[in-house]
C-alpha cells in the first residue's frame, strides 16, 4: 500500500511539474501605431507661434511667469546618451535656444537630434536658473518647466508622462543642426539672456581655446546635512586641485580625497571658514588615512578655458560616461589649443559650456 501511495504521489508531482511549463507563444504583437507628426497647421487652436527669443523676452528677473497660451517650435540639439545632460532637452529655432525640463531620462531614444518639436505653452512656467545679483553676478538660463511648489527654484521638472506628452509634440525629422562657429566678439556678456544674445542655449563651436589652469567644483561633507550651510561646503577653485579628468565620479572623488590632494582646501564659503579638509583626516591602524565624515559622491567639475580674454567654464557631470576620462596632457599643459562643440549656457553671469560627448572635444596644434 505504501509503494502504491508513493507511486501516485510521484505521478502527481510529474504532472504538476509539467503544468508549470506553459506553452510558449509564437505569435507576434503588432507594432504600436505611430502618432501622426505635427505640423504648424495642427497648432492653430493653441494661439500664436512665439519665437524662443520673444518668449524669453517676457521673463522678468525673479518673477516666474505662468504661461497661458501660444506655442514654440524648435529642433532638438541635445541628447542624454553620454549622461552629461540629465532629465532635460534643448531645442533651438532661428532666434535662440531654450532648455525644457521634461524630467525624462533616456530622452535621446524619444527625441532625436534634428527633430522638430512643438511645445504648447499653456500651463507651463518660464523661469531662470543661475541668476545672481551684485557686481560679481549676472544672468542665468531661462527655462521651461512647471511651477516649483517648494519655492526652491523658479521651475520644476514636468516629470508626469501625460503632461510631457500633451505639451511636447513631435514634428518631422530634420537634418541635425549644424553648430555655429562663434568669434570672441559674439560671446554673451554677463547681463545677456536668450532675449539679447541668440547664441545662448544653442549648439555652437568655439575654436582655439587654451586651458586656464583652474577648476571649480562644490563638494559637500554630507548630502544629508544642509547643503547651503558653510560648515558643509568645500569649494575647490583658483587652481586645479589635482583634478585632471572632465568630471568626478564617486570612485575618483574618493581616491583624490584619500590621497590628501585636497587637505589644504577650506571648509566654508565666502569669508566664513571652518578649518580645512585635512582636519577631517584620521588614521585607523594599517588602513592609513581616512575621512570618515566626508561623504563620497559624484560631482560636476567646471574646467576653465580661455577664448581670448574670456573665461569659458566647460562643465561635465560626475555621472557622465566620460567623467573619469583624463584630459589630454597637451591640452592641460597649454601646448595644444582645443575646439569645443556643445551648448552655450549662462550661470551667474559666467559662460558655461555643456558637452554632449567627447566627440565635441578636438585638440589642435
Amino acid at each position: 500500500m505504501k509503494k502504491i501511495l508513493l507511486a501516485i504521489l510521484a505521478t502527481a508531482a510529474f504532472f504538476t511539474a509539467c503544468e508549470e511549463w506553459q506553452p510558449v507563444g509564437t505569435f507576434k504583437y503588432s507594432e504600436p501605431e505611430e502618432l501622426p507628426l505635427i505640423t504648424d497647421a495642427d497648432m492653430a487652436g493653441y494661439g500664436q507661434r512665439i519665437t524662443i527669443k520673444d518668449l524669453c523676452g517676457r521673463y522678468v528677473n525673479g518673477t516666474p511667469l505662468k504661461l497661458e497660451s501660444g506655442w514654440i517650435k524648435g529642433q532638438v540639439i541635445s541628447n542624454d546618451a553620454s549622461g552629461n545632460i540629465y532629465r532635460s532637452l534643448y531645442i533651438q529655432d532661428e532666434t535662440g535656444g531654450i532648455e525644457i525640463k521634461t524630467g525624462r531620462t533616456n530622452s535621446s531614444n524619444e527625441y532625436k537630434m534634428g527633430q522638430w518639436l512643438y511645445v504648447k505653452l499653456s500651463g507651463l512656467t518660464l523661469g531662470m536658473y543661475g541668476f545672481k545679483t551684485g557686481n560679481y553676478g549676472g544672468q542665468g538660463m531661462i527655462q521651461l518647466g512647471l511651477t516649483d511648489q517648494s519655492g526652491a527654484y523658479e521651475t520644476a521638472y514636468i516629470d508626469i508622462p501625460l503632461i510631457v506628452d500633451s505639451h511636447i509634440l513631435k514634428g518631422e525629422m530634420g537634418e541635425p543642426v549644424a553648430p555655429v562657429k562663434l568669434t570672441a566678439a559674439q560671446l554673451p556678456g554677463k547681463n545677456d539672456t536668450q532675449a539679447t544674445n541668440k547664441y545662448i542655449g544653442t549648439l555652437v563651436e568655439l575654436e582655439g581655446l587654451k586651458y586656464g589652469n583652474e577648476i571649480f567644483t562644490l563638494i559637500y561633507l554630507s548630502y544629508s546635512q544642509d547643503t547651503k550651510a558653510a560648515t558643509n561646503r568645500i569649494f575647490l577653485t583658483e587652481q586645479t586641485w589635482g583634478i585632471t579628468t572632465w568630471g568626478l565620479s564617486k570612485e575618483k572623488m574618493g581616491k583624490l580625497l584619500e590621497a590628501g590632494t585636497w587637505d589644504e582646501a577650506y571648509v566654508g564659503s565666502g569669508n566664513e571658514t571652518h578649518g580645512k579638509v585635512g582636519d577631517h583626516r584620521t588614521v585607523e591602524g594599517i588602513n592609513g588615512a581616512t575621512y570618515g565624515d566626508i561623504e563620497r559622491n559624484a560631482y560636476s567639475v567646471s574646467h576653465y578655458f580661455k577664448m581670448g580674454a574670456t573665461d569659458i567654464q566647460v562643465r561635465s557631470s560626475g555621472y557622465a560616461r566620460f567623467a573619469d576620462v583624463e584630459i589630454d596632457p597637451g591640452i592641460l599643459s597649454g601646448a595644444n589649443a582645443v575646439n569645443f562643440t556643445g551648448i552655450l549656457t549662462m550661470y551667474q553671469g559666467s559662460i558655461q559650456f555643456t558637452l554632449l560627448d567627447l566627440d565635441g572635444v578636438v585638440k589642435v596644434q
